[in-house]
């Protein structure tokens, strides 16, 4: 950005230009400092935002406030505050320090491709895999898959190459067919899969009865946990001693 260049460098010299030796060093002008920096940082906020492909009232939207503010900051006719920075680094995923550098993401990316367009393309090979290997493992050619979910074989063939993604509903109905449930599919070795997953456990212990939530959620209560966690990885035979000896204790 050439503007953005222009601005930095207008802003150097103000603070770097010697005084004339035969001159009186004149007063920093502070007010010239601060309209250059609100300048610059607008820059960087427009460039971050387009990157991210958000507009100026999903902006607005996220941090509640009036579009016309945002529309300020990117002018340099305001700025925004650390905490408003700090929450749209979050929102536009670019590193805080990036508000204050002297580098606009338009002049360090190429995209080749989106990580979202990467992340559909690999996730689709690997359902495709785990299609294969389901359909192997159920002992399922082709054909007889296709009989028992009237999607074509050819069809199926694609998917399970990854040369095309199956949609939701026939993934439903592939994995009924394959007797493995919809989470056989999902993903869980990267970020987003840590959160997709941590946002299920979370479901999952919201539907808890009300006192089961309130013990768990106790953290006196660790050690009971700990012990329930214990028994249950232990097998069968254990189990049974443990218990014959607990009646042996009680005398029942």
């Amino acid at each position: 950005m050439n503007d953005f260049q222009d601005i930095a460098s207008r802003l150097k010299k103000s603070k770097d230009a010697p005084a004339a030796a035969d001159q009186p060093a004149a007063a920093y002008d502070f007010e010239e400092s601060y309209r250059l920096r609100g300048r610059m940082l607008g820059v960087l906020l427009r460039d971050a935002r387009l990157g991210a492909q958000r507009s100026i009232d999903d902006v607005a939207q996220y941090l509640h406030v009036d579009p016309i503010l945002v529309e300020g900051w990117e002018v340099g006719d305001a700025a925004p505050s650390l905490p408003q920075l700090e929450l749209l680094a979050y929102f536009f995923d670019v590193p805080v320090s990036h508000f204050w550098g002297t580098k606009t993401l338009e002049t360090e990316r190429t995209r080749p491709i989106s990580a979202q367009e990467a992340f559909v393309t690999i996730r689709t090979h690997m359902i495709g895999a785990l299609l294969r290997q389901g359909r192997e493992e159920a002992k399922l050619d082709l054909d007889s898959l296709s009989d028992k979910t009237a999607i074509p074989a050819a069809t199926l063939l694609a998917y399970e190459l990854g040369e095309e993604p199956a949609p939701m509903h026939e993934l439903a109905v592939l994995a009924s067919a394959l007797d493995k449930n919809i989470a056989y599919f999902l993903e869980t070795y990267s970020q987003l899969g840590d959160l997709l997953a941590m946002r299920e456990k979370w479901k999952h212990f919201n539907a808890l009865p009300d006192e089961l939530r309130e013990f768990a959620a106790n953290p006196q209560n660790i050690g009971f946990i700990e012990i329930a966690l214990s028994f249950s990885q232990m097998n069968n035979d254990v189990l049974r001693r443990i218990a014959v000896s607990m009646l042996d204790i009680t005398g029942y």
